[in-house]
């Protein structure tokens, strides 16, 4: 039975073969490129959202109070998130420098 198949796998290896190759190589190529769109569209995807997080004000706003229990008694739910980029309460804190007498 085997030796049978034998030469039918074989002539059929023949005639798969010129074609094979080229359906081989350029799956090969389309991966990838596959890969390289998926790790550019990434990157993309990563400097944009960057870009979106550097817009949220509340590290600089006076009610800010850096705190893990409460970052923001104003908007709690809002604070240091996309929902606070155009927060109607932002006001920028003042910052004071020290009095004189202090640094003696």
């Amino acid at each position: 039975m085997l030796q049978l198949l034998h030469p039918l796998i074989r002539g059929l290896l023949h005639l798969i073969q010129p074609i094979l190759v080229p359906l081989c190589f350029g799956l090969a190529w389309l991966l990838v490129a596959l890969i390289f769109w998926s790790l550019w569209s990434a990157m993309r995807d990563a400097v944009s959202h960057a870009k979106q997080m550097h817009d949220i004000p509340c590290a600089d706003c006076q009610f800010f109070t850096n705190s893990h229990y409460l970052k923001c008694p104003v908007h709690p739910n809002a604070a240091l998130s996309t929902e606070a980029i155009n927060c109607p309460d932002y006001q920028a804190a003042s910052y004071s420098t020290l009095p004189d007498d202090f640094a003696r």
